[in-house]
């Protein structure tokens, strides 16, 4: 890799008072282990593996119904790490059973909205029994320990409960995104095996009535493992019946009692397979366990976001993408509130977000840098409405942040004063690599390191740690949270992570760490430009053209050219009202030199409507650079908007 100057950075725009240092739970932490500094923490939490995660086990307070004899074991490779070796559990006792007879019991679990409004919550004692009466239904149909259950649902309280009923019988838990096609939801139930799939009759999008149902119905034509398909009622609509087949949920939990055993499970095994999509190939499956995941997540929100028992947290996501289980799985740990919303961010208005997180008292709001550039065209007139005053934070994930849209959600939507907890990792991490907290200074963009626990690194293409450049983001120990490997495809796994050095995993982000030692996570490897030699993160054309006040969104890829090896094409989005002139052009070509030089001018610029994302709004760079040179774009089914891609065939004249 050729050196390249890090240019990202700048001033320090947030610094945490000493009352809010003193009162977070890293300081608590720290204090109780006789540990002074970050520093010392982030050592220690990587050298020691066996002391840091049986501290966070304990501090977590997770309860076994047989103790571990080791906290990990490490006799196969980093790779195959075993965690809570001899350990039984069942993590639902940790979310919910323990909870029953103590205080928290009467307290709120999940806060949820739709669409139109009607607004729910749920104890955790109301939790408790709603999941009880269905885990007994389960149960009932011959379903238990060891089964698949696929959730097609959007994000709301019945998603909950059939999440946490899964794996209360011993179950896994099949996450799938609510805009899937029916192909999708097919090969993950068939590659799963999976005997169960939970859905809706419909979801309420922009005021409209949008079947779901009828995807399902179409996807299990062709799964012959699935046994039975169980529906909530949630728009009301008419919906095809299977007899035999098909059963409301409602009449399944009706009768049943409010009380259920857990199901007493080892700590490795399975709870969930999450399935992610790469360039070619059959989605990966992502292999998670008990004492895995749900720990991983937990940690992540105490150490990085400072979850607090009266936090109420409000992510921007869908149950098919990580976010939503680790939501579920760290709020619940930690006897705190998730708030979930059913609907379009902007329906029937730029501010409902705003209004939903003043009313419902969401503290932490979790949403992406995409999401931020859209809301952004509305004005700030939107923001003035709503003071928000129990919002303490944002925090965000999803793809790297353009200085704009970041310093506009600290300025304007942050009053200055509140922090953005920037996170970064993926699926397979089970929560994130590196994060924010409240005990580091803020820059825009930046992260403020590894989380404790995570032994990441930035380093040249032999391995070699690297400051002050751009390099690859390693992790050199295993991690309580990783996935025990692609389900059915042990190979692929290693081939995926760990096959470029002995035992380090290479997780396929450009990163950097600045004369500060904050860290930046510059965007993936497989998106990265490469002109005469140089290497370019998307990211850093993209922030030169939003400086452009017409500018709303942009994307930016590299194709082949003769000369320079790769080329440059961006593809914007414009602001209503502005127009698409030659003009135009060549002030953001202009921009775009004048930040990063001449040799890295783009070959073109193209003006389009939407950009290819995912549910959680990531932007799908490699999607756009398939369709424009009018190859294969690979899994396309976890797009929100697959007419985006027509778009791009339309300015590539495709």
């Amino acid at each position: 890799m050729a050196e390249q100057e890090f240019t990202f950075g700048g001033e320090i725009v947030w610094s945490p008072t000493q009352d809010q240092v003193e009162s977070t739970h890293l300081t608590r932490f720290m204090r109780q282990h006789g540990i002074k500094h970050y520093e010392e923490l982030l050592a220690r939490s990587t050298e020691d593996l066996e002391w840091f995660w049986n501290a966070m086990l304990q501090d977590l307070e997770i309860e076994f119904y047989q103790g571990y004899s080791k906290v990990v074991d490490l006799s196969a490779g980093s790779p195959w790490a075993r965690w809570c070796v001899g350990g039984r559990m069942n993590i639902v006792h940790n979310l919910l059973d323990k909870w029953m007879g103590t205080a928290v019991e009467k307290r709120i679990a999940v806060r949820w909205e739709g669409e139109e409004g009607q607004p729910q919550v749920w104890t955790y004692g109301e939790l408790n029994r709603r999941v009880c009466r269905l885990a007994n239904a389960l149960r009932r149909l011959g379903l238990g320990k060891g089964d698949v259950a696929g959730l097609f649902m959007p994000m709301g309280p019945e998603l909950i409960s059939a999440f946490l009923a899964v794996a209360k019988i011993g179950g896994v838990i099949l996450p799938l995104f609510s805009g899937y096609g029916s192909g999708a939801i097919m090969t993950r139930l068939n590659d799963s095996e999976a005997k169960v799939l939970f859905t809706t009759d419909g979801v309420f999008r922009r005021g409209h009535k949008v079947s779901l149902k009828q995807t399902a119905d179409e996807a299990l034509s062709g799964c012959p493992s699935v046994r039975f398909c169980i529906v909530s009622r949630r728009t009301g609509q008419d919906v095809s019946w299977v007899s035999g087949r098909d059963f409301w949920l409602m009449d399944l939990c009706e009768a049943q009692p409010d009380s259920c055993p857990t199901e007493q499970t080892e700590a490795e095994d399975i709870l969930m397979l999450i399935y992610t999509s790469g360039t070619t190939g059959r989605p990966k499956g992502a292999v998670h366990t008990h004492c895995g995941f749900p720990i991983k997540s937990a940690q992540d929100m105490r150490h990085g976001l400072d979850l607090q028992r009266d936090d109420v947290l409000f992510w921007m996501t869908d149950m098919g993408w990580m976010m939503g289980p680790w939501q579920v799985f760290g709020t619940l740990i930690n006897g705190s509130a998730m708030f979930l919303y059913d609907g379009a961010p902007d329906y029937p208005a730029p501010d409902r977000v705003w209004d939903m997180v003043e009313r419902h008292g969401v503290s932490i709001l979790g949403l992406s840098p995409t999401f931020v550039r859209a809301i952004m065209k509305a004005g700030d007139d939107w923001l003035v409405k709503h003071p928000m005053p129990r919002l303490r934070s944002f925090a965000s994930t999803g793809e790297p942040w353009n200085p704009t849209a970041w310093l506009w959600l600290f300025h304007q939507a942050g009053r200055g004063k509140r922090p953005i907890i920037n996170y970064s990792g993926g699926t397979e991490i089970s929560g994130g690599i590196v994060m924010g907290n409240w005990l580091s200074p803020l820059k825009p963009g930046a992260f403020a390191g590894p989380l404790p626990g995570m032994a990441a690194d930035v380093v040249d293409e032999q391995g070699r740690p690297v400051r002050g450049q751009v390099g690859e983001l390693v992790i050199r120990k295993p991690w309580i949270g990783m996935t025990r490997g692609f389900w059915k495809d042990p190979q692929r796994y290693l081939d995926t992570y760990w096959s470029r050095y002995p035992d380090v995993w290479v997780h396929g982000d450009w990163a950097a760490v600045d004369e500060d030692g904050l860290w930046y996570i510059l965007g993936r490897t497989d998106d990265v430009i490469k002109v005469a030699g140089k290497r370019l993160g998307p990211a850093e054309v993209e922030s030169a053209l939003m400086r452009n006040p017409a500018v709303a969104e942009a994307a930016a890829i590299g194709v082949p050219d003769e000369i320079k090896g790769e080329s440059v094409v961006c593809f914007a989005v414009l602001k209503p009202g502005e127009a698409s002139t030659p003009a135009l052009v060549d002030q953001l070509r202009s921009g775009v030199t004048e930040e990063l030089g001449k040799a890295l001018a783009p070959k073109a610029i193209c003006f389009v409507r939407d950009l290819p994302k995912t549910r959680n709004a990531k932007i799908m760079r490699r999607v756009i650079r398939s369709v424009y040179l009018g190859r294969d774009p690979g899994d396309i089914s976890s797009l929100e908007n697959p007419a985006a891609v027509e778009e791009i065939r339309r300015v590539a004249g495709q």
